[in-house]
């Protein structure tokens, strides 16, 4: 196949934006924010799995605290109705029956009043511990939405760069006949991105293989339209001056 040479250089240009243009794809997928992120996702998970355990402590305790502080207020009616009886009472039988019960209901509202004076403690205890997971979780949510916007400011920046990048390359496309194109696209596809590799110094910039013997003859025997290919990578190879070989 032949072309220009003009054309066979900017093939090269056309390299160049085209592995521009996939250093922007990579760094669009491999935003330094995403790892970030998806660190602390695991994090908020762990703290949200502690938040949902002390949620139900502090539920229990306070239902505990809730259970006693009705037995006692039932206490408090017993001790006051008995009292009632006893001041309105005559018997003597039924005067030491009542004294009895009173004196077993005020042990019982005392026991009650120590635990709870226990229980509220352990609410308290249990609320504090939440509060701290709480505070915990927005801390995370606050470097979660911080990386966040930087994450969309490097994007929304990084895909203006690739539209301005894009429309550079369909410039360039234009310098090249379809015929020559179609080749490019199709090496380029085959050899992981790079279609077009830079001769310098009689070394193939696809490759970095040094050509000798009768490859290098075969170069230097080539007219200057002829489009060559790296005997290594199979790349298209286009020489300029710095190829150290003298162009027919």
């Amino acid at each position: 196949m032949k072309a220009p040479e003009a054309e066979q250089k900017n093939l090269l240009r056309l390299q160049a934006v085209d592995t521009r243009l996939q250093q922007i794809a990579h760094q669009l997928k491999n935003l330094p924010q995403q790892a970030a992120l998806a660190e602390l996702g695991k994090t908020l998970d762990e703290v949200r799995r502690r938040f949902a355990i002390a949620t139900g402590e502090v539920d229990d305790a306070r239902t505990e605290l809730g259970r006693l502080e009705s037995d006692a207020t039932v206490v408090e009616a017993r001790i006051k109705r008995d009292s009632d009886r006893l001041q309105a009472s005559a018997s003597v039988k039924d005067i030491q029956a009542l004294e009895a019960e009173l004196a077993s209901l005020a042990k019982r509202k005392n026991d009650l009043e120590e635990i709870e004076l226990t229980v509220m403690e352990r609410v308290e205890e249990k609320e504090a511990a939440l509060a701290a997971i709480l505070a915990e979780r927005d801390a995370v949510l606050d470097q979660v939405s911080v990386l966040e916007q930087e994450r969309d400011r490097a994007a929304v920046e990084l895909t203006a760069q690739q539209a301005d990048t894009e429309r550079d390359r369909a410039a360039v496309a234009k310098t090249v006949s379809e015929e020559l194109l179609a080749l490019y696209e199709k090496r380029r596809t085959l050899g992981g991105g790079i279609g077009a590799a830079l001769l310098r110094a009689r070394t193939c910039h696809g490759c970095n293989m040094t050509l000798t013997g009768a490859d290098l003859e075969t170069v230097r025997q080539a007219a200057w339209d002829d489009v060559l290919f790296c005997p290594e990578c199979d790349r298209i190879l286009i020489r300029t001056d710095e190829s150290g070989i003298p162009l027919s």
